[in-house]
């Protein structure tokens, strides 16, 4: 609806719209055209022109004088499409002048509609009773009431299932019981005697809305047709059924059998919705179950990805509260893996892992390694992520039940070489876990790692296996089969050589001209005409090099030597690092002197050898200072070394290791025990003794439901989540005390919706009239509807309830004011409300991610708010446990790490909105000499508004305020 200019906003001049049209605003009608063509015969030419009259009264153009007009030539037509479009414009012309009163030409329509609802053609018929269910003058209705009951008896179901809803819209008008008083008595006969699906749907909905009592009693009384029945009447029956249960819990059993017997319907819609209600009206554990079956079918049955996610979100409730019904049903929820998308397959496997337990474990991991398995063909896209996420799964499933491990690590150790680089972490991140917790698979991953080393293509991957296999080689054939790899991975020595040419004094003046000669030894890649690297076997080559070096092939067998000739002299680092433990392990199981030195010999050369490299002229980067520092480090060590340092290397680095993981395992222990201490239940509750109860004409089923509503009790389940001092702290003043009108406001933030219940009290002795609220907000809010207007007595108070909806995580402020009239002044008298701010902390919680999603997230993410740090508090922790509590974020960082004084601290915080935005922090602070703290606190986000948001928040909370 297209609506033109207007005065500013006045309540009165609000109407209802019960149509939208499309409204071309380039050539606006004239009346007089309108006009000439309704008197004319041409029919195309009336329809247009009735056409133009409904635009124009749609945005605001009154044409009174066309309504005469229309009664002398419009109203006697006997074309259909005249007939739809003059009902239309009869629905939104004006009716009544501006006292309320009904204009006397209005008179001239009524003969005509009832001429319509005797009309024999049925489309008449029922167009006419659709328009009545739009009229609210109820002068024009009550001539018209014996035709539109005896329409209730017309041959043709159209009429009549609009007949029943016009019976139902005026018995709902303000005075509609007195004008057809006996209308529920009418339709009760109705439904009894009719068969057409659509027009019982509407006999039981206006029973149900008009005449509750007599919907029961029907209901009731065919509670074995029920099931038989059409899916538009089944789903009114269970809204009956949802409202009834509310009102009078004690008689929820006999309906949730009506439920029951509805979740066999061929309906999926209606098995939805049983489902639905059968889990909140009751707690038994047979309706619990049958429901969550219901779900699991209509998971297998449903192709449509949004219903599979919406299903999906209905067995993540019912895990939560029913979590041993849930874990009879975990393989039925795995077979919802067999869809392609992403997110289908990821909320399944979070369902499933919170759902494992000793009885179920095996058969979900035999699920997983088949779908593991499935990712090596190249069949469907994203097939690494979704590995990735399984072998995830399957780390949690190893962490949670040990025993499984051996079943699955030796498959996963296969995907280390991943094209998909972050599944390959995730795989050696595991085998590292494992391998420390389950000592029994050391022998046999510490093999099977160094039989794949030389496939992995990841320097990340390259550097964890490298510490793995220092770590865990203890045996004299491991030790040498592990140094034997990396020195086959490194290739020959050494990395370059200058040729004789280049180092000749003649051609000295020229090098900086030309590019330098080198002679590559074996191994070094090749392009192929294809594109592709080869290795080559020849001992040596001479080979013209530019100032970058030739690509590494990461598919080689060299593949360690391929990255350190692109540069990585980290992973050179690691290399010298895991060479040195390496031999130091060879010193300890290997009785013979000789092959000791000849491998101490062999490792520093390859050290050596990486110093040249990275010092050479040939690499666009040379090597980083950590990285030679580190070299140089492994070089001393292994030429001079005490037992000290020697303890330090071989045992410290693996109990810290075993130490973070023990630590690890204690956080997440606590937190769950921190979960089941939650108790709501009060002493002095009322104790309900089941066994003293009376059972006569109970089912069982009524029965579990009043065994688990008492333990909900007992558990304090039905009380609400926030106490009364939470919400005295939600109340907001709008007015102050002095003002004629007083206001306040309590605010409740619900995911996507904001309500503001505001309290308004007329502290005048006088009566206030139109008294509105009027509302408007800034940034990402909506109103949902504006508030009526309401008349309030001398010293009396009203609740006016507004709803907000909320599209984005932004802190937004609603404004407003309190309009009124008084029956002294003529003007109206406004009071403007202090203004509501929105906080962002209503909308995000704390939240938990693995270090790699994190620093992939703080990668991805492009808004960015560094806020500098200053406080008053000059403790680094207790400003970090200050920013958690004014932030509501989770720090990821263990609290292992951040022990000790060290007068630095940098820790990494977490949260995600209601809208699934995620918000990342990290802090880095330092303490100065003068006792202060200094640094920096980075917020990223996709989106602007939580950044910015959140940066005001910790702006303003970070001195240490309230």
């Amino acid at each position: 609806m297209a609506v033109s200019d207007r005065k500013p906003y006045s309540p009165s001049m609000e109407k209802s719209c019960s149509f939208l049209i499309e409204f071309d605003k380039g050539a606006p009608a004239l009346a007089n055209e309108i006009k000439e063509a309704l008197e004319g015969s041409d029919v195309s030419a009336k329809i247009d022109a009735l056409k133009k009259a409904i635009m124009l009264l749609h945005n605001g153009e009154t044409i009174p004088q066309l309504f005469i007009t229309i009664i002398r030539y419009v109203l006697t037509s006997e074309d259909h499409t005249i007939q739809k479009l003059l009902l239309l414009y009869l629905e939104i012309v004006d009716k009544t002048d501006a006292k309320g009163r009904l204009l006397p030409e209005m008179i001239l329509i009524c003969q005509n509609l009832r001429n319509n609802l005797q009309h024999p053609n049925e489309y008449i018929r029922g167009v006419t009773l659709r328009f009545l269910c739009r009229l609210s003058e109820t002068e024009l209705i009550e001539p018209l009431i014996p035709s539109v009951l005896q329409c209730l008896e017309h041959r043709h179901p159209f009429v009549r299932r609009n007949a029943v809803l016009a019976i139902m819209s005026i018995y709902k008008l303000p005075g509609g019981e007195h004008l057809m008083p006996d209308a529920p008595e009418a339709i009760e006969r109705f439904l009894a005697s009719e068969q057409d699906a659509s027009a019982k749907r509407n006999a039981f909905l206006m029973l149900f809305t008009c005449a509750q009592d007599r919907a029961v009693s029907y209901l009731l009384s065919h509670v074995e047709a029920v099931p038989d029945w059409g899916e538009s009447i089944q789903m009114v029956v269970l809204d009956l059924i949802r409202k009834v249960c509310r009102s009078k819990p004690r008689e929820k059993g006999r309906y949730i059998t009506i439920i029951i017997s509805l979740l066999n319907v061929p309906s999926t819609a209606v098995i939805y919705e049983c489902a639905g209600t059968l889990v909140s009206l009751s707690s038994a554990p047979t309706a619990i179950r049958a429901a969550a079956t219901t779900y699991c079918q209509l998971l297998q049955s449903q192709s449509d990805h949004n219903v599979k996610l919406i299903v999906l979100d209905r067995l993540s409730e019912l895990k939560t509260s029913h979590r041993d019904i849930m874990v009879d049903l975990i393989m039925d929820v795995l077979r919802a893996l067999s869809s392609p998308n992403l997110d289908i397959r990821r909320k399944t496997l979070d369902i499933v892992l919170e759902l494992i337990t000793p009885r179920n474990i095996d058969e979900v991991v035999l699920a997983l390694k088949k779908e593991v398995m499935k990712t090596q063909s190249g069949e469907l896209e994203k097939n690494g992520e979704y590995r990735q996420m399984l072998v995830q799964a399957i780390h949690s499933c190893a962490i949670k039940f040990p025993e499984v491990a051996s079943t699955v690590v030796h498959l996963l150790m296969d995907f280390l070489g991943d094209n998909n680089v972050a599944s390959a972490i995730d795989v050696v991140v595991f085998v590292r876990e494992i391998i420390e917790t389950n000592p029994k698979l050391r022998v046999s991953i510490i093999t099977r790692l160094l039989d794949t080393f030389y496939q992995i293509r990841s320097a990340r991957v390259c550097t964890c296996a490298l510490w793995i296999i220092s770590e865990y080689c203890l045996s004299l054939s491991e030790v040498e089969s592990g140094i034997s790899t990396i020195k086959q991975c490194l290739g020959e020595l050494p990395f370059y050589t200058v040729s004789e040419e280049s180092g000749e004094s003649a051609s000295a003046d020229s090098s900086s001209k030309a590019p330098s000669v080198v002679t590559v030894s074996s191994r070094r890649p090749a392009v192929l005409a294809d594109g592709t690297y080869a290795t080559q076997s020849a001992a040596s080559e001479t080979a013209v090099l530019g100032p970058i070096l030739v690509q590494g092939s990461l598919a080689a067998p060299g593949n360690l030597r391929s990255m350190l000739l692109n540069g990585d002299f980290f992973l050179g680092a690691v290399v010298a690092c895991t060479l040195t433990k390496l031999v130091w392990r060879l010193e300890e199981v290997q009785p013979n002197v000789v092959e000791v030195n000849k491998a101490n010999a062999g490792a520093l050369l390859i050290m050596v050898s990486m110093i040249q490299l990275g010092q050479s002229t040939f690499l666009v980067h040379p090597i980083d200072n950590d990285s030679y520092d580190r070299i140089v480090l492994c070089i001393r060590l292994l030429c001079n070394t005490g037992d000290e340092m020697r303890k330090i290397w071989l045992q410290s680095c693996r109990q810290s290791f075993a130490k973070m993981l023990a630590d690890k395992q204690f956080r997440e222990t606590e937190e769950m025990k921190a979960k089941a201490q939650i108790s709501h239940a009060q002493p002095d509750d009322l104790i309900d003794f089941y066994h003293l109860k009376s059972r006569k004409g109970m089912s069982q089923l009524e029965l579990e439901d009043e065994v688990q509503d008492d333990l909900k009790r007992a558990t304090g389940e039905f009380t609400k989540d926030a106490d009364d001092a939470n919400k005295l702290n939600r109340i907001l003043q709008l007015t102050g005390f002095s003002d004629p009108v007083y206001a306040e406001a309590y605010v409740t933030v619900h995911h996507y919706d904001i309500v503001l219940d505001v309290t308004v009290i007329n502290r005048t002795k006088e009566t206030l009239q139109n008294l509105c609220l009027e509302l408007a907000t800034m940034g990402d809010l909506k109103l949902v509807e504006r508030p009526q207007n309401y008349t309030l007595a001398p010293e009396s108070s009203k609740q006016i309830r507004a709803n907000i909806k909320v599209s984005s995580t932004e802190t937004g402020v609603i404004f407003g004011n309190i309009v009124y009239e008084t029956s002294n002044v003529l003007e109206r008298t406004v009071v403007v409300l202090n203004d509501i701010h929105i906080d962002i902390m209503d909308y995000i919680s704390p939240a938990t991610c693995a270090d790699v999603a994190f620093r992939n997230m703080w990668a991805e993410f492009e808004w960015e708010n560094k806020v500098a740090v200053n406080t008053v508090i000059q403790d680094e922790k207790e400003f970090l446990n200050h920013i958690i509590k004014s932030t509501n974020m989770k720090c990821l960082t263990a609290l292992s790490a951040l022990d000790g004084e060290c007068g630095f601290l940098a820790a990494n915080l977490y949260a995600k909105s209601v809208f699934g935005e995620d918000a990342l922090v990290n802090i880095s602070i330092e303490k100065q000499a003068d006792g202060k703290l200094s640094g920096y606190i980075r917020i990223r986000s996709k989106t602007q508004g939580i950044a910015l948001s959140l940066g005001d928040k910790i702006t303003l909370k970070q001195k240490g305020g309230s």
